[in-house]
């Protein structure tokens, strides 16, 4: 258990992320029929007359239905601001209101289930399908061809699982023929690794829940867990807390690790005295940290 002081201060500093108003976007547009299969899309906030890199944030929340895209608009914003074009994507969570409440494994506390399967999964994959056409009429001053995916904590899994699609197994429905055209990935505090998760009880044994429980986790993980998708080919960055109670850096170690053992590569940047909020947070110098990460990649 952390003590007083620590868990102070990562109270502090999800406050403080969760401060900001939402950011409308400039543009909405929808990849399928369901109200959750939606791009939200902000134009960069630049005088230059070039485009812009492409910059995709998925959300995280734990994959749960109470957390949407709109506690990450801020981010976006920054980024745009930055003189990104961004796709701020939505996508099918779990725990709707007609869902039955979960016990947590360790403090007996209810919980509404993480994720969807294979909904959620479906989503990301149509909507990084979708991406290429929709940005060109929503938003042409962004260039797809430099584009970078993002995304944070449960966000930051999607955003490594769906760069590495082509490594899927050839029986899954969301394998692609090869590599998606992207400039990179920049996957912050990132649940990367599903059985060190498990293992330390991450967001209340969310990736259990997420591959649909003990009896079927096992047998989903090669299709649905980043480290089991190495190496992918894609210039890929982690930008970890070292003082994350709601991901440990642990996760994103083991991730790393395995990279390295596939023979890749893979960037991880420990933050001192960061927790898990201050990556999304415009006001914490962190945030700065992730734009620049992104910015080597994008540029």
């Amino acid at each position: 258990m952390p003590d007083d002081a620590a868990a102070a201060r990562a109270a502090a500093e999800e406050e403080s992320a969760f401060s900001h108003s939402p950011v409308d976007p400039d543009v909405s547009s929808a990849y399928g029929d369901h109200p959750d299969q939606v791009i939200d899309f902000y134009a960069p906030r630049s005088d230059q007359d070039v485009s812009a890199p492409l910059v995709v944030v998925l959300h995280g929340g734990a994959w749960r239905a109470r957390y949407d895209r709109r506690h990450i608009t801020p981010f976006a914003d920054y980024l745009a601001r930055r003189g990104f074009a961004v796709a701020n994507v939505e996508y099918r969570r779990g725990g709707e209101p007609s869902s039955s409440l979960i016990p947590e494994q360790n403090t007996g506390e209810t919980v509404p289930p993480a994720g969807r399967w294979p909904e959620t999964f479906d989503d990301v994959a149509a909507a990084l399908d979708a991406l290429p056409d929709l940005v060109r009429t929503a938003l042409p001053q962004a260039d797809p061809r430099r584009m970078v995916l993002t995304g944070h904590s449960a966000g930051g899994h999607l955003a490594l699982w769906a760069a590495a699609r082509h490594c899927l197994p050839a029986d899954a429905p969301w394998r692609t023929a090869g590599p998606a055209p992207l400039r990179g990935v920049v996957a912050l505090a990132p649940i990367a690794d599903f059985e060190v998760a498990e293992k330390l009880d991450v967001c209340g044994n969310a990736s259990l829940q997420l591959l649909g429980g003990h009896d079927t986790f096992a047998g989903r993980r090669p299709y649905a867990d980043p480290v089991l998708l190495l190496p992918t080919g894609i210039a890929t960055t982690l930008v970890q807390g070292r003082t994350d109670l709601v991901v440990p850096h642990a996760v994103a170690e083991s991730y790393a690790d395995a990279a390295a053992k596939a023979g890749e590569v893979v960037g991880l940047t420990l933050l001192e005295d960061v927790g898990h909020f201050p990556l999304i947070d415009p006001a914490a110098d962190a945030c700065a940290v992730v734009a620049e990460e992104i910015a080597q990649l994008a540029w």
